[in-house]
């Protein structure tokens, strides 16, 4: 049996969202680090959004409002989510991984992988409450 099409097309990633243990700490990563822009914020409920090109990252404190609905806060072994993928242009890792350093920011593995893109380089880091992010470069080629 055969489902009838949707009445719609997915046109991409509208936003997520990560469940923080310390707010200041996750703008400092995402903003300061990362260069993403702060776009808006509702601080009564606990949402605090940051634009990542056509899309956006809600940064909710796991404290807040809307926090406390999601349960306990993110553990090494209990993350929000496995990952998730920022395209990036340039990429230049050795660039990219001395500007992280800079920052302190953990880095995880680097290698070739398949995204929405293609084929391309991409970076596995860290932001503070343990969540991985994948840096993903310009598919090759």
């Amino acid at each position: 049996m055969s489902a009838a099409p949707a009445p719609f097309r997915v046109l991409g990633l509208d936003h997520l969202v990560v469940r923080v243990r310390n707010l200041q700490r996750a703008l400092d990563f995402y903003c300061g680090v990362l260069g993403l822009a702060r776009e808006r914020e509702q601080a009564e409920i606990g949402l605090f959004q940051v634009r990542a090109g056509r899309s956006l990252i809600d940064l909710v404190p796991v404290d807040s409002k809307l926090g406390r609905m999601g349960g306990g806060a993110p553990r090494q072994d209990g993350r929000n989510i496995d990952h998730f993928a920022l395209e990036i242009a340039p990429y230049d890792e050795p660039a990219l991984r001395a500007h992280l350093a800079e920052h302190g920011v953990r880095i995880g593995e680097s290698g070739s992988r398949y995204g929405a893109q293609g084929e391309g380089p991409s970076l596995y880091v860290f932001d503070p409450d343990g969540n991985m992010v994948e840096l993903k470069g310009p598919p090759t080629f």
